[in-house]
């Protein structure tokens, strides 16, 4: 049997027992990765035997392989290592863990190196020597969230607690290993640098690794748009881009290729997230987690079914630093945890870490799949003495064993005993609720389904009778205003109706009637609000949805370019992204309000739903204005625009009409295929944004205005070199009610609000403005404030009389037209005192 058979051989049959002991461990209540490693042993030390007894030789052939398993560690880390950890990455959602970025950090860098520091000289006090004893420290220092995420879930944990594991357990990974390579080649004599130079090297490697990945990872979120939604092109693309991001950086940039797997997984999931469709982002999901359970379990049982042939010969030396190494981790672990975490919390750089939380934390510092490779690829290494390679193989995979059978077997009895298995009273609550409400449906789904397939109506009481008595029980339970105060109620319905909002902007990207972009910028601020509802409540969230009507950093700037510079595609594409995210939102925020009259109103009472119906509704009406503004300044763009929604909407009826006749086997495959190109051709046609206009020609305005209607094109080309560009801020109040008239303003592009008493009249596009008191001769007799950006053109008083000066023709017209005027708005004034008196 040549190599490549023999490895082939060996990865199907590991992962045949990986597939038997999967379902195992969830019958068992056991962890996962313990069941592995147990069976990893069992079968190397079953082969062993086989292969060295003299009692027979009838399977030699069989377990040779798995004896002297026919790849090395340099395989594994080229191969499984992009993949682990790029899935680890790619699951870790950023925005989640924001919160809690200060304490990660510190477990994942700072820990990562007491504890290094911590077992090497405690080891090197044993006799071991200094610089093999710290890399032991640094293999041993990584975690592995598998095994005790799980756990977690199983006892359901709160969310605050996993996220910390779960984001401490990525980024230490990168941390250690870049400490385990630096010490490897010390140790290996290929490289002997100061301390000054060692640490160097580490910020360089590491800060260069997370450079390398975040470039990589939004390169891949920009080509996302071009793979036209194919499943199958976009988890081909991410899975070339975890080992293309790990060479580069490994073998072209000289920094870590782990650091830079994980920066890139991080940057490629916040990239992805938005920017695929939900359906697309679920399926990289699924295959990456596929992708990252086979690696992780053909680590682990590959590595473990060495342990036989690595404790061979051992002494009780071994044991003595093994129980070492195991009591300074896990003091350094507290150190940090008691010693450091506290100091974040005073400095307010993170929320308080409850004492429970870091005890559970200190004894669910699993090891796995990372520190068996790691340990693997030094006893393999010819550079290092024979005696430190056992050392290191030894300890290290006794330090795995003892975590993942000791820790990880007790975990569930430590969670319980620190009450970290239960849930909050406010959640509590809130399940009493959610029960009494679901099981109040269900009864009144099986009365309907009684009643409808003709079943008696003795049968369904007594299958309801049993609902009813736990409906009763839960009824008589403290009630859900008895238990929450209204503050963390109304905290509870904001979060929900930021969830629920980013569900509703979810199923219109999935419809694909808005663009990408726009997706992407409702996503991001849905996500600042549902942060500031969950840290502040409903002061935070009132706040975080004003400032997001705002005009950005991007708008702002894209705005310079165009009147400074003359660039209009930028400005172009924020008009266009606000248009759509401020007609989106509109849409979400009257879902919302129904949403709280069907949903949150039976949660929580009829007080909150309407607090929160009162938030909703302020927020549909500022989003309404600022939609009105937008339509005001380009309103053929917001038809355009407001179009293409709707025949994107009537485009998603037709293909779900489709899948129904097909479905029902109206119509067969063929046609149905056909129909589905059809229909994708037609809908890549409507979905391409209306151009955008930023503005009108000078004499364009003036062949609209009356005043100067009667003028030949010789007056008006005059007139209009007269006009000066003029650029208004949002809010500015352009003019003053009882300001001396210095000026008239026709508006190029923007709107505008005339407050004329207790009138308030828009104006947009194509409008003017100021010009009667600049006839005249009179005070101001209005206010005029932007509703946003808006260019103008204006007409000072001295131009424009030195116009009439040199064109008495057009003096005569535009007086006639401005007398007439006048009278009008006289007219208009005595009818709007009459109606008053009347």
């Amino acid at each position: 049997m040549n190599t490549a058979a023999k490895m082939t051989l060996v990865i199907a049959g590991f992962l045949a027992l990986v597939g038997m002991l999967q379902p195992a461990s969830a019958r068992l209540h056991r962890p996962y990765a313990v069941l592995l490693t147990l069976a990893g042993i069992a079968i190397g030390g079953i082969a062993s035997f086989l292969l060295y007894t003299p009692l027979t030789n009838v399977f030699d052939d069989i377990v040779a392989p798995i004896v002297n398993l026919p790849f090395s560690a340099s395989t594994f880390l080229v191969v499984f290592l992009p993949v682990l950890l790029f899935h680890a990455a790619l699951s870790v959602d950023l925005r989640e863990i924001a919160p809690d970025a200060a304490p990660i950090l510190t477990l994942a860098i700072v820990a990562v190196v007491v504890a290094a520091a911590a077992i090497g000289f405690s080891l090197s006090l044993a006799g071991v020597p200094l610089v093999a004893a710290l890399l032991l420290g640094a293999i041993v220092a990584t975690t592995d969230p598998a095994a005790v995420v799980a756990i977690l879930h199983e006892v359901g944990a709160p969310l605050r607690l996993t996220r910390l594991l779960e984001g401490e357990s990525l980024l230490n990974d990168a941390a250690a290993i870049v400490l385990f390579t630096l010490l490897l080649e010390m140790l290996a004599g290929t490289a002997n640098p100061s301390i000054a130079a060692a640490a160097g090297h580490f910020a360089v490697a590491f800060l260069g690794g997370i450079v390398v990945g975040a470039v990589g990872g939004r390169m891949f979120g920009a080509l996302l748009p071009f793979l036209d939604g194919s499943r199958l092109a976009e988890v081909t693309l991410s899975i070339a881009l975890a080992y293309i991001i790990y060479v580069l950086g490994e073998q072209v940039f000289d920094v870590s290729g782990v650091v830079a797997v994980v920066s890139a997984g991080l940057a490629a999931g916040a990239a992805a997230r938005v920017r695929l469709s939900p359906g697309n982002w679920r399926y990289l999901e699924q295959v990456w987690e596929q992708l990252g359970f086979w690696a992780s379990s053909l680590i682990f049982v590959t590595a473990s079914t060495l342990v036989p042939k690595l404790i061979d010969g051992i002494d009780l030396r071994y044991v003595w630093l093994l129980l070492i190494a195991v009591a300074a981790a896990l003091v350094s672990r507290a150190a940090v945890l008691f010693g450091l975490l506290p100091a974040l919390t005073a400095l307010r750089l993170s929320q308080r870490i409850s004492s429970a939380y870091k005890l559970a934390i200190t004894w669910g510092g699993l090891r796995g799949a990372i520190t068996l490779v790691l340990a693997l690829s030094v006893t393999e290494n010819q550079h290092v003495d024979p005696a430190i390679r056992q050392l290191v193989g030894v300890v290290a995979t006794g330090f795995v064993l003892f975590t993942l059978i000791v820790n990880g077997l007790t975990l569930r009895p430590v969670m319980h005993i620190l009450k970290l298995d239960r849930l909050s009273p406010l959640n509590q609550s809130l399940r009493g609720k959610v029960l009494a409400l679901s099981l109040k449906d269900v009864r009144d789904a099986i009365g309907r389904a009684a009643r409808e397939y003709g079943i008696p109506a003795r049968l369904a009481g007594g299958v309801t009778e049993r609902i009813e008595r736990r409906i009763e029980e839960l009824g008589a339970a403290p009630s859900v205003e008895e238990a929450i105060s209204e503050r963390d109620r109304i905290r509870v319905g904001l979060v929900a109706l930021a969830n629920q909002e980013r569900r509703i902007i979810l199923d219109h990207h999935a419809q694909k009637t808005v663009s990408g972009a726009a997706v992407e910028r409702l996503l991001r601020n849905t996500g600042v609000i549902l942060d500031a509802a969950k840290a502040e409540g409903r002061i935070g969230y009132n706040r975080a949805a004003r400032e997001l009507l705002g005009f950005s950093r991007g708008f702002r700037f894209a705005n310079f370019l165009h009147r400074a510079l003359r660039i209009s595609r930028p400005l172009q594409r924020e008009i266009s992204i606000r248009f759509e995210t401020l007609l989106v939102r509109r849409l979400a925020l009257d879902e919302l309000a129904r949403f709280i009259d069907t949903r949150l109103s039976a949660l929580l009472d009829e007080r909150i739903a309407g607090l929160l119906a009162e938030v909703v509704t302020n927020r549909a009406e500022a989003t309404k204005r600022a939609l009105d503004a937008l339509r005001l300044q380009y309103p053929e763009y917001a038809e355009a625009l407001e179009q293409r929604f709707l025949r994107q909407s009537g485009m998603r009826v037709l293909l779900a009409r489709y899948h129904e006749l097909y479905e029902e086997g109206l119509i067969g495959r063929e046609l149905f295929e056909n129909l589905e190109r059809e229909h994708a051709a037609a809908r890549r046609f409507s979905a391409r944004l209306p151009p955008l206009d930023l503005g009108l020609r000078t004499e364009d305005l003036l062949h609209k205005f009356d005043m100067f209607a009667g003028l030949g094109e010789t007056e008006l080309k005059a007139l209009a070199r007269l006009f000066r560009p003029r650029l208004l801020l949002p809010e500015e109040r352009v003019i003053r009610k009882g300001d001396r008239g210095n000026g008239m303003y026709f508006i190029s592009s923007g709107a505008v609000e005339v407050l004329a008493g207790t009138q308030r009249i828009r104006l947009g596009s194509g409008d003017f403005f100021g010009e009667m008191a600049l006839l005249s001769g009179r005070t101001r007799q209005a206010a005029v404030v932007t509703l946003g950006y808006c260019q103008v053109l204006f007409l000072s008083a001295a131009d424009f009389r030195r116009f009439l000066k040199n064109y008495p023709a057009a003096e005569a017209e535009i007086s006639e037209v401005a007398e007439a005027r006048a009278r009008e708005n006289r007219e208009m004034s005595t009818h709007a005192e009459a109606d008053a008196t009347c």
